[in-house]
């Protein structure tokens, strides 16, 4: 088969279009003809970089929300089927623990990830355990699949950790990339107030496009001014800051109300910010990790609210695998209005 292997780390020319052996199922596993794989900044670019500090093993086959179409199966394996289209969710278990031999391979404490600690989706087919297969609904296209598989539940997770109510005012940066334009919609469908920041005019437009309430162009305007004018000098409940830029962090982190609540997730902005902490405990603010709150019910959920036209799902464009290298130069641009896929069956 073909796969984009990376063999040393660096700029997106490391990305190389291989002949490698096309893996056999085992038991409890399935061999998935990929349909479709996002590029991501940070389990993409940053691990194409220099791992990312993810504990990478070279060579590697990026790509960690693959789905496609199952082309085999393996010994022992029941309600996944050939010809099955389905998305790929959660970590990939060892297989021999406990609680991969009891069904809850999310608990497993060697679970990898795909396309960072083990062989993702960047390949024309992907051995995965069946566990980590979830059904598409009808008609749901591959790339918008991948897209939801990806970035959906981790919203749904954010908010989770954040504890966010009806009523509440939920800040969100970067409103208009993958995962901030999933966050507008969720925190939306939990009846939250939201403001959608983002870094052009045409970013906060389509953020409010998606059902925010209120935009901030944070890079033209003082956000922090801006959400106290907005909530009335409240400031927000809820600020979901997955950049890390150590020229937004402050605006974002000022712009919480008392006891709120910032969540994050990302750091491809820089990783490294200053923490105001005098500010941290006098206004009784909390800055948490949204890792580990994702759930197969709300990618379902996630797949069958997309089906309905509920939630909205933004492609920029859809690449053939071959130039993944080209896309990661894209992506790296940060232009895109949405993510871009590569779909090795073109």
């Amino acid at each position: 088969m073909k796969a984009v292997v990376i063999r040393e780390f660096g700029g997106p020319d490391v990305l190389r279009w291989e002949d490698v052996e096309t893996p056999s199922p085992g038991p409890g596993e399935v061999l998935l003809r990929v349909h479709a794989v996002s590029v991501n900044r940070t389990l993409d670019l940053q691990v194409r970089q220099d791992g990312g500090n993810y504990g990478v093993t070279l060579p590697l086959v990026l790509g960690n929300d693959p789905s496609g179409v199952v082309a085999a199966a393996g010994p022992e394996v029941e309600a996944t089927k050939i010809g099955d289209r389905v998305a790929i969710f959660g970590g990939v278990g060892c297989g021999r623990c406990q609680h991969c031999t009891g069904g809850h391979q999310r608990r497993c404490a060697s679970r990898k990830m795909l396309g960072v600690q083990c062989w993702g989706g960047y390949a024309e087919y992907l051995k995965i355990p069946a566990v980590n297969c979830v059904p598409l609904p009808e008609g749901l296209a591959f790339a918008h699949a991948t897209v939801i598989a990806r970035h959906f539940p981790l919203a749904f997770g954010e908010c989770y950790r954040a504890d966010l109510k009806t009523g509440d005012w939920a800040l969100v940066m970067g409103a208009a990339g993958g995962l901030g334009s999933c966050l507008v919609q969720v925190a939306k469908s939990l009846g939250a107030h939201t403001v959608a920041a983002a870094g052009t005019d045409q970013r906060v437009e389509l953020a409010m496009s998606l059902g925010a309430d209120f935009g901030v162009n944070y890079r033209r305007q003082d956000l922090e001014r801006e959400v106290m004018r907005i909530t009335g000098g409240r400031g927000a409940d809820a600020v979901f800051e997955n950049i890390a830029d150590p020229a937004l962090w402050p605006g974002a982190f000022n712009s919480l109300a008392p006891g709120g609540r910032l969540v994050t997730v990302g750091a491809h902005g820089g990783g490294l910010v200053t923490l105001d902490v005098r500010r941290l405990y006098q206004q009784r603010l909390r800055v948490i990790s949204g890792l580990g709150a994702e759930r197969r019910e709300d990618l379902e959920r996630s797949f069958q609210l997309a089906r309905a036209g509920k939630f909205r799902v933004l492609v920029d464009r859809v690449l053939p695998l071959r130039e993944a290298a080209a896309a990661h130069r894209l992506v790296g641009t940060n232009e895109p209005l949405g993510k871009v896929i590569l779909d090795p069956t073109v």
